[in-house]
């Protein structure tokens, strides 16, 4: 059987309705993530520091990272459709609560469990979506079909993003910072409730667990699931090898994203117009939209030439070359270069990994395997941020943090990659 094209795949009636129903909340969770970013790190009252901003990857990320032993367990056990509806319309109440802090001004604790709750619930989803997408498209069309899933939610992340900052300076005609920002939230929070309507169009079981792999887990066996699911990942050796790159690869990202934060905040642009800064990051995160679409777009013909772990590696010699540019001069231009090439050569490494784990993981463990694979992606992404933060100053610019990225994934290639260990050969085991 031959693998899909990018068009039939769009018009596949089963995974039309996946992709739907994940590029709607993508789209919202760039709107959102707008607000969120102008509130926090582009507001004329608040200074964006180095680590203030790994703080706030940190605060994104964290809530998944502490959740992820049960989220697997959950996905393999109840109705995904089902957790799926739930966790969207709780979303959408969140961010009611959210769009209410923000208008008045608030960046207490209050704001950030607010927040931390929103960006957990959405990696439950995407998790969800992740292991639900083998039960609707043929094994053979899952490189091509995780690039379009994946793919196409980064660009409507970034889309929504543009429109958010579009639709900001309308209502900053309007409104002051606050009550811009929160207008944003409360469209956002509409948004999430039009995701899980969509939702209903999957049948209950369409996207799994199957009949016979549901059963009640309590909380205690939900830590016993999550090491079975770590313990079951690690005995498929070029699966986990992969993992373990594709999260170095995401930290490394994060860090640019750092810098690139930094630099348009603090560098580029004259402190007393930060929103010139948030239009200069704009730019920068739509060249890097670019990127992780043609990046997607090459992998299944990339795979289907030199195979997937070849593919892999290759991509991850290309990333280890990407931030030279910023190494030898931090101007827009060398950003806009280093932001195009990260993101085509890792979004191509994750889409073809994505396809390795789901072919080489049975249904039965899927879930936990994802939820295992996002908490290790995640943990890297926060370390990143963290590490960089520490070794940056205020106004971005540094030599030595693009150096080490590129010798990170070096040195991750020349082993964690190396041929005679991360092969197609490798046994299988059930």
């Amino acid at each position: 059987m031959q693998s899909l094209s990018f068009l039939g795949l769009m018009r596949h009636p089963r995974l039309s309705r996946v992709f739907a129903l994940r590029w709607t909340g993508q789209a919202v969770d760039g709107i959102f993530q707008s607000a969120l970013a102008s509130f926090v790190l582009f507001s004329p009252e608040r200074q964006a520091s180095a680590l203030g901003a790994a703080l706030a990857f940190a605060v994104v990320l964290l809530p998944y990272s502490l959740i992820g032993p049960f989220v697997g367990t959950v996905l393999d056990r109840i109705s995904r459709q089902r957790a799926l509806f739930a966790s969207n319309f709780l979303r959408a109440i969140d961010l009611l609560v959210i769009a209410f802090l923000v208008f008045h001004g608030r960046t207490g604790v209050e704001l950030t469990i607010a927040v931390l709750t929103a960006f957990g619930i959405n990696r439950l989803i995407l998790a969800g979506l992740s292991a639900g997408l083998p039960l609707v498209i043929e094994s053979k069309s899952l490189i091509a079909a995780n690039a379009l899933a994946v793919t196409g939610g980064s660009l409507l992340v970034v889309l929504g993003g543009g429109i958010g900052l579009a639709l900001r300076k309308i209502l900053d005609s309007l409104h002051n910072a606050n009550h811009s920002d929160a207008s944003l939230v409360f469209i956002a929070a509409c948004g999430y409730f039009i995701a899980a309507v969509l939702t209903l169009r999957l049948r209950r079981e369409e996207i799994g667990p199957q009949d016979h792999e549901k059963a009640r887990a309590s909380f205690v066996e939900g830590l016993i699931e999550m090491r079975e699911g770590f313990t079951y990942l690690f005995r498929h050796a070029d699966a986990a090898r992969g993992i373990i790159t594709t999260a170095i690869q995401r930290g490394g990202l994060t860090a640019l994203v750092l810098i690139a934060l930094l630099l348009e905040r603090n560098s580029f642009h004259p402190s007393s117009r930060p929103e010139a800064g948030l239009s200069g990051l704009a730019v920068a995160l739509s060249i890097a939209g670019v990127g992780i679409t043609l990046g997607a777009l090459v992998a299944p013909s990339g795979v289907a030439r030199v195979g997937r772990h070849a593919w892999i590696r290759s991509m991850m010699v290309g990333s280890a070359l990407s931030p030279l540019f910023l190494a030898v001069s931090a101007t827009p231009i060398s950003l806009y270069m280093a932001a195009f090439l990260t993101s085509f050569f890792g979004q191509s490494l994750k889409v073809t990994n994505d396809a390795l784990v789901q072919a080489k993981i049975q249904d039965i463990y899927r879930g936990r395997v994802f939820a295992v694979y996002d908490v290790l992606v995640n943990a890297a992404i926060v370390s990143g941020a963290v590490l960089a933060a520490l070794a940056l100053p205020l106004s971005g610019r540094s030599t030595i943090v693009p150096v080490v990225i590129s010798l990170v994934y070096l040195v991750s290639l020349l082993t964690i990659l190396r041929p005679s260990k991360f092969k197609a050969d490798l046994p299988t085991i059930s």
